[in-house]
């Protein structure tokens, strides 16, 4: 199974670092948060301390638009074009395309994520930050980001045009993040309790954001991957008898 997975995987990061798209993206990732951190360094000096969960608290929302960017290719283009077919007829499981497109896409966004972490070594040069607070706000927005990138993949396997796949997967990661605030204000408390169950941004902002590791949250994140992986495999898997 690993080398089928493998397989894929070298393929679609091939086509993260040969396509302009890719770049583009990464521009805009680095160009935001790095626009963002040094309006809050020239902030903090001489007001408040820095926040160590800076990044990783902007990027709970701009994955929301992110992550459809970065995930809206890569099945409807191959449905679109045929390759799709053609892979199918490979020696390769359906799991297999679907895991090494995500683990390609997840691990893109990794390197994007650890490329803002040039901002804390910028930061030692003014103060002393706190490393440990800083490690689970990116940890939790590492999750978080994997939990966006699967539900983007999914909508990618259900149509073949990737406008479509990146405002349908959009629409939903925003549903998932605005479902907290519309928890606080809904009458009904068992309902009202159920949204911020469901609401990504709660399993983010009151744990990850403050420097703390929860169970229950990593299992949310985790369980929205594994969950949508699951789906667009049936999904892929259902191509086979069209």
């Amino acid at each position: 199974m690993m080398r089928g997975t493998w397989i894929v995987f070298q393929r679609e990061i091939r086509q993260y670092f040969s396509s302009p798209i890719a770049y583009l993206i990464a521009v805009a990732f680095l160009l935001l948060t790095a626009l963002l951190f040094n309006s809050d360094l020239a902030f903090s000096v001489n007001v408040r301390g820095v926040n160590p969960s800076l990044i990783p608290d902007f990027l709970t929302f701009a994955l929301i638009f992110f992550a459809p960017l970065l995930t809206m290719r890569m099945l409807a283009e191959e449905t679109r074009e045929g390759t799709l077919e053609l892979l199918l007829t490979a020696p390769i499981r359906d799991s297999q395309i679907v895991f090494g497109k995500f683990l390609s896409a997840w691990l893109y966004y990794t390197l994007l994520l650890l490329a803002t972490w040039t901002y804390q070594i910028i930061l030692t040069s003014f103060t002393v930050p706190d490393f440990a607070h800083t490690i689970c706000a990116y940890i939790g927005i590492w999750l978080y980001g994997g939990a966006t990138l699967a539900v983007g993949i999914l909508f990618s396997s259900l149509t073949e045009n990737q406008i479509v796949a990146a405002f349908l997967s959009t629409a939903v990661l925003l549903g998932l993040w605005l479902a907290d605030l519309a928890g606080e204000i809904v009458a009904n408390i068992d309902f009202a309790q159920l949204l911020r169950k469901l609401s990504i941004q709660a399993h983010f902002a009151p744990s990850f954001a403050y420097g703390l590791v929860r169970a229950q949250d990593v299992a949310y994140f985790a369980g929205i991957i594994v969950i949508c992986l699951f789906i667009t495999i049936r999904l892929v898997e259902s191509r086979r008898w069209r």
